[in-house]
């Protein structure tokens, strides 16, 4: 018994329709043969009938630039894919899909001294509302224990 998805995409290649696998081989490898920065300003969006693979890019700057890069990324391509390689790209403008969130690396927030806890409470103490002088008073002691972490010794 034959799978379907064979029967499919022969079918679709009779018809010159490319087949899907190279597409899904390709986004595959997209992001490891162009690097990051490319990968969020461009991606694989389909492959025409003469096996062109058409780019999506995020403007038509990145269109361009990629445009006058595509032998070298082909040849990143041709690394990864060998015979599956496209033949030639194309760049235009279109959509782009968002990148995969990032986990939210959070440090942990520095201790004020005790200097710096004087020079917060100073600077809050001309509010009226206490509430309010709390608040800015922690986000002056907050600024400035980080601010010394930022600071060259």
């Amino acid at each position: 018994m034959e799978r379907l998805d064979g029967s499919v995409r022969r079918a679709l290649r009779s018809s010159g329709v490319p087949d899907a696998g190279v597409l899904a081989q390709v986004t595959r490898a997209w992001p490891d043969a162009v690097g990051a920065a490319i990968a969020r300003s461009a991606w694989p969006q389909r492959l025409a009938r003469d096996g062109t693979l058409h780019v999506t890019t995020v403007s038509s700057t990145w269109a361009f630039e990629l445009g006058r890069m595509e032998a070298e990324i082909r040849a990143k391509l041709v690394a990864s894919l060998g015979d599956a390689t496209p033949p030639a790209l194309r760049f235009a403008p279109g959509p782009v899909p968002s990148p995969p969130a990032e986990e939210e690396v959070r440090a942990e927030a520095p201790v004020p001294t005790a200097d710096e806890s004087v020079t917060a409470a100073a600077l809050a103490a001309g509010i009226e509302d206490p509430s309010l002088r709390e608040a800015v008073r922690q986000a002056a002691a907050a600024s400035l224990a980080r601010g010394r972490g930022d600071r060259s010794v």
